[in-house]
């Protein structure tokens, strides 16, 4: 059957039908509303629509919105337990020509979704995979929590339980950019009182929740008061949650940390004194070591 034999692919937007144009054979990457149905672009309705095949996380959560538009691609279900198997016959039938459509339940698919081994595996076939953005949890997040935007690092899901996820906070707790996270409403609490407890009590955050819905709030302060607020509250939905950066500490003045360095040398093996000052002044060892030789050398410069 020829492309202008096959029926037409329609969606429908206030009752009224349009018809989607042909779509490019490979794999759609398209982002479907985090909350409010409307949030959905015309692209993605048109993509859905003429796509062979929709993949989705849970399709039962998918068909409020395809069946919102009236469209009947038909569906199948891939998620973290069935993807690597499903991987084969996906590029099977991509490799026949098709085009296939993957979102998740909402937002952009792979960021904290399934799809990533998929898109991998497409790619290694040289097989063609488009982008049709929209909306996202985790920017939407970040340009309405009023925190600094020129840099930020989307971490996701933390680990579940309290050791690992202290020990995950930790290795993030000196990262001056703007932070991001997913957590699940059961321990939205759990995980704001370890953040107070690595990052500072008064580190500032935002909390934001149902976000595009309804009921969407946002609720901002330091981490040991949304700690508090969230200790027993009972709240819908994954919550996303945004860290402002550790703030820049001060360098210690030069001559301060050289006039000791040359007090400890005096006294003290090399190594013992470059340690002391090191660990005094919170400066990087090498530069320490690097100025001890010089100073040891008589070379030492008035700027490290």
């Amino acid at each position: 059957m020829t492309a202008a034999e096959l029926p037409p692919r329609r969606y429908f937007i206030a009752g009224q039908a349009f018809e989607a144009p042909l779509l490019a054979p490979g794999l759609h990457i398209v982002a479907t509303p985090i909350g409010n149905l409307r949030d959905i672009t015309l692209r993605a309705l048109e993509t859905l629509a003429a796509a062979d095949l929709v993949l989705c996380e849970d399709t039962r959560t998918s068909a409020r919105l395809l069946d919102h538009y009236g469209i009947k691609t038909p569906r199948k279900p891939l998620h973290e337990h069935n993807e690597r198997e499903r991987i084969e016959p996906i590029l099977a039938d991509l490799g026949r020509g098709s085009s296939i459509a993957l979102i998740s339940d909402a937002g952009t698919p792979l960021l904290s979704d399934p799809g990533f081994p998929l898109v991998r595996a497409v790619r290694g076939a040289g097989i063609d995979v488009f982008a049709v953005p929209g909306p996202s949890a985790l920017l939407a997040a970040v340009v309405t929590a009023g925190l600094p935007t020129d840099r930020f690092s989307f971490v996701g899901f933390l680990p579940p339980k309290t050791t690992a996820r202290q020990k995950a906070l930790a290795g993030l707790s000196d990262r001056g950019e703007t932070l991001v996270f997913y957590e699940s409403p059961r321990r939205l609490g759990e995980t704001l009182a370890d953040m107070a407890a690595v990052f500072g009590s008064e580190r500032e955050a935002v909390v934001a929740l149902e976000l595009t819905k309804r009921f969407e709030r946002t609720s901002r302060g330091p981490l040991a008061r949304l700690a508090t607020d969230f200790a027993a509250a009972e709240t819908k939905g994954e919550a996303v949650i945004v860290v402002a950066g550790a703030a820049a500490s001060e360098a210690p003045p030069v001559d301060a940390w050289q006039a000791a360095l040359t007090a400890e040398l005096a006294g003290q093996p090399l190594r013992a004194a470059v340690d002391s000052v090191a660990e005094r002044f919170g400066l990087k060892r090498k530069l320490v070591y690097d100025t001890a030789l010089a100073l040891r050398d008589g070379t030492a410069k008035g700027e490290p």
